[in-house]
């Protein structure tokens, strides 16, 4: 059995697996508050923790191993996004879920085994809270209860931050019903016109740092092996979680290893409205990028390194996997390569399995390809279908002679009418795909270059409008 190690952010260390119960390895990850779409950011540790529980259901088996994700559909933004939209908050959340299935799926993400829904634990969260009251740890006050963080001497040892430091640095909420301003909600008042349940302290509804507690404990138990999320989530969230669930539960590890991925850049830059670079996962898809485009670009980049998506990357990671796909067509897959094992085993290389796997590519070892791509969720049946698979480097000249042909019929009208409009744009049309066009005044001739894009080259067939 293949040794797993794992950088615990927790430690500040690499960490060898040990599986509370090699029969069980669990795996809890925060999920998406649902309200709107999912942006390329969100989508970093939904393909990382992915390729996680790829490689866990590889060496314990796909029956030891328990994967959950929660969704947040009850928060302020949904709230506001119902106000503004006029919509009822339960037609939002189920829309948003929906458009987070299909755009993840896209990515060839797995669903995991347990998706909980924040609104359907609120008698474990409520239970919980009563649990922090009665041992000291919280405090109720005007409808709110609040976590008494300095009850819990470890605070800010996930993060590596003292508690002045994380005043000093942080936006915190200044309210005169607090007694430390880090003190953070578990339950807070609901107007009438909000979503609201009962409580002991009157009608309101649950703070976010208290569902994941809630919902992994209610799926995992009091300790489970890994707690994953982005590092943005690390303070105060994931540092939160740790102090109510380990007060809940005196003598708890909660999670004995906790990874963050590293952000999403676009282009060198922090992906922003204000730059124009903000995209959501549908935004690209969209743009005829396909998911498996993505998802290869994303692995690229080791997971806790900042990730960088340019058009770049995405035409060649387009062009590798197009080759790769036309090596592997109609083969079934071998072992995966120990080598590819390795790297994954080793704090999730992804990087360097894929270096793997552009030298079983070069030598031709096609099944031991096709099966260690698609431990990576690579090359998979699931995400085949964008590429109409062609010779092995990417170019299909029986395509390129029917636009040839196209592009000929446009020139002869354009001498008879004068307008050359047409021409000009299929020239432009094939330049953006890599062809190279010679034109003479006997001939056209079309020449791939290295730059060329078969499923740019065969959309021109679909979009040159009349000939």
């Amino acid at each position: 059995m293949a040794e797993i190690r794992l950088w615990n952010t927790r430690t500040r260390s690499k960490e060898l697996l040990v599986p509370i119960d090699p029969e069980n390895v669990r795996m809890y990850v925060c999920g998406p508050t649902v309200y709107d779409r999912a942006h390329m950011g969100n989508a970093r540790p939904v393909i990382v923790f992915d390729v996680l529980y790829r490689l866990l259901r590889h060496v314990y088996g796909p029956d030891h191993v328990t994967y959950v994700r929660n969704f947040t559909d009850v928060d302020d933004k949904i709230i506001r996004r119902a106000e503004e939209s006029g919509r009822p908050i339960d037609a939002i959340t189920e829309e948003t879920i929906r458009w987070y299935h299909e755009d993840m799926g896209a990515l060839g993400v797995l669903v995991p085994n347990k998706e909980p829904r924040a609104t359907a634990y609120i008698g474990e969260m409520v239970a919980m809270i009563e649990d922090l009251i009665a041992k000291g740890f919280a405090y109720a006050a005007e409808g709110h209860v609040l976590f008494a963080v300095d009850k819990y001497d470890e605070y800010g040892a996930l993060s590596g931050r003292s508690v002045d430091d994380m005043i000093a640095g942080a936006r915190v909420e200044v309210a005169p019903y607090k007694r430390n301003p880090m003190d953070f909600v578990l339950w807070k008042p609901s107007d009438m016109d909000q979503p609201g349940w009962e409580s002991p302290w009157g009608r309101g509804r649950p703070g976010w740092h208290i569902e994941c507690s809630a919902m992994s404990h209610a799926l995992l138990g009091e300790n489970f092996d890994i707690h994953g999320g982005g590092n943005d989530l690390m303070f105060p969230h994931h540092e939160n979680e740790i102090a109510q669930s380990r007060c809940a539960h005196p003598g708890s590890d909660f999670a004995k290893v906790w990874m963050h991925n590293e952000m999403l850049q676009v282009e060198g830059k922090k992906m922003s409205k204000s730059l124009g670079n903000f995209f959501t996962v549908h935004d690209v898809l969209e743009q005829g990028i396909p998911g498996e485009v993505i998802r290869f670009v994303y692995l690229s980049t080791h997971y806790r390194k900042p990730m960088d998506w340019t058009a770049e990357k995405a035409r060649e990671a387009k062009k590798t996997l197009s080759k790769w796909r036309a090596q592997t067509r109609g083969v079934m897959p071998g072992d995966v390569h120990p080598m590819v094992l390795t790297h994954l085993a080793n704090d999730l290389n992804t990087a360097g399995a894929i270096n793997e796997l552009h030298g079983l590519s070069a030598a031709s070892d096609v099944t031991t390809l096709l099966a260690s791509a698609n431990l990576l969720g690579l090359l998979t049946e699931d995400l085949g279908g964008w590429e109409d698979v062609g010779p092995a480097d990417g170019t299909d000249l029986s395509k390129l002679d029917d636009v040839r042909s196209w592009l000929i019929a446009a020139r002869e009208k354009a001498f008879e009418t004068k307008n050359f409009s047409e021409v000009d744009r299929l020239k432009a049309a094939l330049a953006g795909a890599g062809v190279e066009v010679r034109m003479s005044k006997a001939d056209v001739e079309l020449v791939p270059t290295d730059e060329l894009d078969s499923n740019l080259l065969w959309s021109i067939e679909r979009n040159r409008g009349a000939e």
